[in-house]
């Protein structure tokens, strides 16, 4: 019998598989959305903050990938020892979804990343890839065998017998959960990402007073703001204070290890550039999640004359607003602000941030 991995999933894991960025916050509601998006203007870090909502994912596919597994027991007696021949088979296919692809790696314990180092993404290695694999697991249960004794036991679904317990179906059904979750969480640190930097600088910057120019194109010239523009190099936002004065910034949600990315994507931008009829002075704000002890992200930073700011510090949109303070004299109240009152000042203010606007550049 040839059976499809990703048709034995149910419909909602598969919607799961397939979310993308509107879909999830359409999932969790956009007023998680802005008490997550406070949670990172108060210096909390956006992955303890979205960490539920990753595990709720992973628990179902999970759980969904276990049933799948039954479903496929339910139809061929053969189906666990028989899955990574047949997520070979289907790996060789062309024009495959991202989904029906994971799920294929996933039942030969590999991870998108795995398979181009391993596989270097030619399917002629897979044949002899999936021999490998079949050995280790039939050598594993061997040894678990000998170790711990013979496992046993049944399995019901619905109340009816489905399987037989034992450590081959244990093997395979541990190493596609452990490739699902290495995926997972990979795709959600992408996703979650990319998502939440438009939603966190929009809310910052109309925090700080701009408005939102949601065509990209300014009007005013002056207190307003667009998300990814392009001038020499693609920024995440551009502000104009007004007097020929505006900033560029660049968000990443990165981890003190790599930073200079960050530093590197905008260092090529033009110090002057042309609005209207006017030629205006552009800052440089670098917003990154932190930096570590050893790097030199602030002194290279100098060299363009730019600013770099840590979302880990408590009071970072503070910085932010002294920034512009000291390069254009910008005014705001967050300038001056205690900061025993800049949590509750950014509570307030995040209640009045229009997300749906944001939503839309997502």
């Amino acid at each position: 019998m040839t059976l499809s991995l990703f048709e034995l999933l149910d419909d909602h894991a598969t919607s799961l598989l397939e979310a993308s960025s509107t879909e999830l916050i359409e999932r969790i509601g956009l007023e998680t959305v802005r008490t997550i998006v406070l949670d990172v203007l108060q210096g909390r870090n956006l992955r303890d903050s979205t960490e539920v909502l990753t595990r709720r994912r992973l628990a179902t596919l999970n759980l969904a990938t276990v049933a799948m597994i039954l479903r496929g027991i339910e139809q061929d007696s053969e189906f666990v020892s028989e899955m990574p021949r047949i997520a070979e088979r289907i790996l060789k296919q062309k024009r495959l979804s991202k989904s029906e692809t994971w799920i294929a790696q996933w039942a030969l314990g590999l991870t998108g990343k795995a398979s181009q180092n391993v596989l270097r993404d030619d399917a002629s290695l897979l044949s002899e890839y999936r021999k490998r694999y079949e050995e280790i697991s039939r050598t594993t249960v061997e040894r678990a065998i000998k170790d711990y004794g013979e496992l046993n036991g049944k399995i019901y679904l619905n109340d009816s017998e489905v399987a037989e317990m034992s450590w081959e179906f244990m093997v395979y059904l541990l190493g596609m959960i452990g490739s699902q979750t290495l995926t997972i969480r990979g795709s959600e640190k992408s996703l979650y990402g990319k998502t939440f930097e438009r939603f966190v600088l929009g809310s910052l910057l109309q925090i700080l007073g701009f408005e939102f120019a949601d065509s990209g194109k300014p009007t005013e010239f002056q207190n307003e703001f667009w998300l990814s523009s392009t001038g020499d190099r693609e920024s995440d936002a551009t502000a104009l204070v007004g007097a020929g004065k505006g900033a560029r910034f660049d968000i990443g949600f990165i981890g003190r290890g790599n930073t200079e990315i960050s530093l590197d994507k905008v260092s090529r931008f033009a110090r002057e550039v042309d609005f209207g009829r006017s030629t205006w002075f552009m800052a440089t704000v670098i917003i990154v999640d932190r930096i570590g002890p050893k790097s030199n992200i602030r002194d290279l930073a100098k060299r363009i004359d730019g600013d770099v700011v840590q979302m880990s510090m408590a009071y970072w949109p503070q910085e932010v607003a002294q920034i512009l303070h000291k390069r254009m004299a910008f005014e705001h109240p967050l300038v001056f602000m205690p900061r025993k009152e800049v949590h509750d000042y950014l509570s307030e203010a995040i209640n009045n941030v229009d997300l749906e606007n944001y939503l839309r550049a997502v």
